[in-house]
Order: C-alpha cells, then structure tokens, then sequence
C-alpha cells in the first residue's frame, strides 16, 4: 500500500509531485522520495514524512519537465533509509522506479539477475528487483539511440512474463520518457490524469486520483491490467494492451486504505464504505439490541458509521476525538507506556458514552489489540453497554500482495470464533461484515467488477503460485526481519505496515 506518482509536462514539475505525494501521504507514512530529469537526474529520498525530507533547497534542485515520486511503508519492520524509493540504476539510459505491490516470486527473480545477468542488489526490497528486471528487459530490446514505443511495451512484455504478484509501477527513463504499468491482476491501482498547457497536454500517472483536482488534472481512466502507458519525451501519450487483464483489484482498499474522495476502478471509495455500513445493518438489527448511540473509530469508520447509523435510524456521534499529532504507537518501548500512548491518540467525549449503550464502528480487527483497548476506553468513560462492529469480514489469513498483515497464527479471528473474540475484547457482542456484502458495496459502483483479491478474508488468491508454502515462507521472512518490539502492533500499526 504505497503511493506512486508520475508527472510529465512542459516545465518543472517538481510542484506537482511535492503536492501530489502530500496528497497521497495515507498510503505511506514512513520514507518519502523524488526523482526527476533536465538532462541529467536529481534525487532526494529519505525516511520521514513528505513535508520532512523535502525543504526549500531541495525542492530548488529537483530540477525537470518530468519525474516520478514515491510514499512508502517499511517492509516487515524494514524502515532502512537505503529502501526508500525511488530506486535508480545507471543503465541503460538511466531509470527511476517507484513501485506499489509485492512480488511473490522476487527470491527466484533475485536469483537469476545475481546468477545470470550479473546485477548487484543492494537491499532486501522486491522493487529493486523490479527495477533490474526492467533494466535488463529494456537493455535486450537493444534500442538504436532513442527508445521507440515497441522498444518499451516489449520490455514491459518482458516484465510480466517474469514477475508475479502485485505490481503498479511508474518508471522515469533517461531522456526517452515516464511509463506506468498495473500487473495482469489489476491487484494494486494505478491512474491516468491530463491537464491543459495552451495547446498541449501535460500528463499524471499515479495511484488514487484524490491527487488530480487539487494539481488541476483532469481525471482520464484507470490504467487497465495487464496495460503499459508510455509519455515520451516530446509528451506523446502512448498506450498497449500487453497481456489480457483480469481485473481482482483489492478489496481492501475500498475497505482501508484508499482515501475516502477517490475512485478506484469505477467505484467511488466513500459511497462503498457507506453502503458496507448499511448491508451491516441488517445483523444488527437481527440480533435485537437496543442501540442508544453509533460511534465510528476515526478516521476509516466514519462513512461505514454513517451509513450504519442512518438504516438503524439512531443517532450518529463523534465520540471518539483522534490526537493527529500522535502516530505509531506500537514503536513505543513497554506495554505501560503504548496503553498511556493510547489516551494521548483517541480522547473520549464522556457525555456520547455517559449510561449509553453504544455500537462502535471500524473498518475491520487485526489481532484484536487496539479494538481491545478502545473497548476498555468506552467503558472507562462511563459506557453501560459496548458493542463492536467491523465492516470487514474476518481477517483470517495473511496477504501477499502488499499489506503486510500478520501471519495466520496471529491473527484473532483465525483462531476465535465472534463470540469468543467478544469475550476477549471486553465487549457486550462483536458483528462482522459478510463477505457477499462486501462483493455488493463495491460493485454496485462497477457491475464489471466480478472477482477481487480478498484473501485475507477467505484464503484464496488470484495468482496460483500463492499456496500455504508461499504463505509460511512470506511469514517466515516477515517474523524474521522485524524488530522484537514490533509483535505488540495495535491494529491501526498492523494495517498500514505494507510490503511495497
């Protein structure tokens, strides 16, 4: 679940991929970086928020009518500096890539480009081998001086036929052009924008289209799975069909990680959440309980609140107040001081909990952890009854294609039933969404949608190399590389971590 963005134009389009990476801040919060190009490239990357690694001077450097940019997550508990992306390699041409995703074939494919072309990696990270795997695909097109279209869509025929997974990638090649490609699943987004320069076009490829009003881009399409969209250096759009599509977009990201005013494959992310809260209602309302009051658990639940509250015809509060300033709590050394860290994060409204029965609403439960204490919180503040409702079925397995959840033994509702999961949670009922009303909140925006990648939810995955043995190896690699404080993460930690 990171954020991608390419920008070509006319002029320096640094503005643009400053602004548009702050408008894609949700979808990665822990390394930032932009790459561009005037005949030679200019690269600043770091760990940190957009505003953090990018001051005036740099901004003043990152000269260039076109560049990519990027915002990332750590991989597994790998927040290391040297994976921030963009990525770079000298030749041919020079490229910069950015990449949303996770391969789940990258140890065979590092194998190869170490034993057979020769590469040096320099990080543990999947998009670097992305990127090589490009660069060696590009190099055998053996391109006579300038890049023709045919040259790059065969490179990128060449990626797919290797790569397998999860892959939306924006890529700026030396002097010959940006391109953009979505893998044959359509698993990760990837979005096409235009905007008038006098007679011209200027031209944004990036992952939520919540970036194109506010830089004046006009919305164009979704990027097609299985397609590559190349602009060349005289800003030419260029675009194939390189292998049949299969649209399984992930369903989480109308369910989490999308930002609530984009549209993604048709299907506007707001209108889903609030229909998954509506279809909920109808458990709700089957068990009998007397509800007083409907309170969302900020920021993700609020829509899936609304549309809750509103078909139970009972009132909506803002009972729960989110401290923007207090991030990632789970890096906090000592239970003690991540349950104090807590109260700094979400501040009760005692009077919407006050000899109330309240129903609080998420987006979906983890490991339980954060839910846990949240139930605890509302109790606290004086509550007489608490039920818990995630709009998101049960979590139950693991997800390989770029949200970094737990592993199947850690998470709660793999190994407890709804009503022991109650129990645990310290709360009067827990009501989870089904996933057939899941399926029906985000087609009824596009009827085109038949299948997703949902195998968090129901253990089946799109690509056919993901078995229990990919699985355990994923996880393996995943406990491996984290840090020994990282296995207390509360939910809200758990669900933005991504494997990019």
């Amino acid at each position: 679940m990171c954020g991608v963005i390419a920008v070509s134009g006319f002029r320096d389009v640094i503005q643009d991929l400053y602004d548009g990476l702050i408008m894609l801040q949700h979808r990665g919060q822990d390394a930032a970086g932009i790459i561009t190009y005037n005949n030679q490239f200019h690269l600043k990357k770091a760990n940190g928020l957009v505003r953090d690694v990018f001051h005036a001077k740099s901004i003043e450097r990152l000269r260039g009518p076109m560049g990519i940019g990027h915002v990332r997550y750590p991989t597994a508990g790998c927040s290391s500096e040297f994976e921030a992306q963009p990525f770079f390699i000298s030749t041919p041409f020079g490229i910069g890539l950015a990449h949303n995703g996770n391969l789940t074939n990258s140890p065979e494919l590092r194998k190869r480009l170490v034993e057979k072309d020769y590469r040096h990696l320099n990080t543990n990270s999947d998009s670097e081998i992305l990127l090589n795997v490009f660069s060696v695909a590009l190099r055998n097109q053996k391109p006579k001086g300038k890049l023709s279209p045919d040259d790059m869509f065969g490179a990128i025929s060449n990626v797919f036929r290797q790569c397998k997974g999860a892959y939306s990638a924006v890529a700026l090649v030396g002097g010959q052009g940006i391109v953009g490609f979505r893998d044959p699943h359509g698993i990760r987004p990837l979005q096409l924008g235009k905007r008038k320069f006098g007679m011209k076009e200027e031209y944004i490829i990036a992952s939520e289209n919540t970036a194109f009003r506010g830089l004046d881009f006009e919305f164009v399409r979704d990027i097609n799975p299985g397609e590559a969209v190349f602009i060349d250096n005289k800003n030419r759009l260029h675009t194939k069909q390189i292998r049949k599509g299969f649209l399984n977009p992930c369903i989480f990201e109308w369910v989490y990680l999308a930002a609530p005013d984009s549209t993604i494959d048709g299907v506007n992310v707001y209108k889903a959440r609030i229909r998954m809260g509506e279809y909920l209602a109808k458990q709700v309302k089957e068990l009998g309980v007397k509800i007083d009051t409907v309170i969302p658990v900020p920021e993700t639940g609020r829509p899936m609140a609304a549309g809750l509250a509103d078909k139970l015809k009972v009132r909506y509060r803002e009972g729960l107040i989110r401290n923007r300033y207090i991030t990632r709590t789970f890096i906090m050394p000592g239970q003690d001081i991540r349950k104090r860290s807590l109260h700094f994060k979400l501040h009760p409204i005692e009077l919407e909990f006050k000899n109330k029965n309240v129903l609080l609403v998420d987006d979906s439960i983890v490991r339980g952890n954060t839910s846990k204490k949240i139930v605890a919180l509302v109790r606290e503040a004086g509550a007489k009854k608490v039920y818990f409702a995630s709009t998101a079925p049960p979590i139950i397995c693991p997800d390989p294609y770029g949200i970094d959840l737990p592993t199947k033994e850690e998470l709660i509702a793999s190994n407890l039933s709804p009503k022991e999961i109650s129990k645990h949670m310290g709360a009067d009922w827990v009501f989870y969404g089904k996933i057939e009303d899941l399926h029906k909140a985000v087609q009824y925006g596009n009827k085109d949608i038949k299948k997703f990648s949902e195998g968090c939810f129901t253990c089946k995955y799109p690509t056919p190399e993901v078995d229990a043995k990919l699985l355990k190896s994923l996880g393996y690699s995943r406990n491996k590389s984290r840090d020994h404080f990282v296995h207390d993460l509360d939910d809200d930690a758990t669900k933005m971590m991504t494997l990019v």
